[in-house]
């Protein structure tokens, strides 16, 4: 069974890795997005193609919601799920592999 611990946190970093640089790319989205970027630089392209697959979901459901006030939730919308889902499927994750060492 040890194995397995050693396979589920691995996994468990993994996961915790990408949900971060998901964070960072989220919160350099946001920033970028306050000085009226460039649509055709590179690295807006590269953070808008690398976030739109997480907040264009998140802004479909918020649509009725946002739509009087027009402020778009979705970034703070996508880091409380991100932390969320650091706190919650990572840690048990982790803690399920330090139970099968």
């Amino acid at each position: 069974m040890f194995v397995l611990g050693f396979i589920l946190d691995g996994l468990a970093a993994v996961i915790s890795m990408i949900l971060t640089i998901l964070y960072w790319l989220i919160l350099a989205r946001a920033l970028i997005s306050w000085v009226s970027p460039d649509p055709y630089n590179p690295i807006v392209r590269f953070l808008r193609q690398a976030t739109d697959p997480i907040l264009e979901p998140i802004r479909r459901v918020l649509m009725p919601l946002t739509y009087k006030i027009h402020i778009d939730l979705s970034t703070i919308v996508a880091f409380f799920l991100i932390v969320f889902l650091q706190r919650s499927v990572v840690g048990i994750l982790f803690t399920l592999a330090r139970q099968l060492k």
